[in-house]
C-alpha cells in the first residue's frame, strides 16, 4: 500500500512522546491512526466501540500490545 505523509496538530507532550518512541512503536502508532482516520472519513456508520474493538484486535496483531499502549500514553 502506497503511503502519504499527511501532518497533524497534535499537543507537545505527544509530539514529545512520539518522536522519542523507537521506531518499531512509531510504525504502529502509524498504523492505528491510519485505520482509525480510514474509518472515520469512511463515513461507516458503525458504533465507536466497534471501530475501536476492530483497532484493537488490528493493533494486537500488528504486536501492539496494552503495556506498549499503557507506555505510550504515561509517556505522553
Amino acid at each position: 500500500m502506497e503511503t502519504v505523509t499527511i501532518a497533524v496538530p497534535v499537543d507537545a507532550q505527544t509530539a514529545r512522546a512520539y518522536q522519542e518512541a523507537s521506531s518499531e512503536t512509531r510504525k504502529k502508532i502509524e498504523l492505528l491512526l491510519s485505520l482509525q482516520l480510514r474509518d472515520f472519513m469512511s463515513g461507516s456508520q458503525r458504533s465507536i466501540r466497534e471501530i475501536m474493538d476492530d483497532i484493537g484486535r488490528q493493533a494486537d496483531a500488528n504486536g501492539l500490545t496494552p503495556e506498549i499502549l499503557e507506555e505510550i500514553l504515561r509517556d505522553a
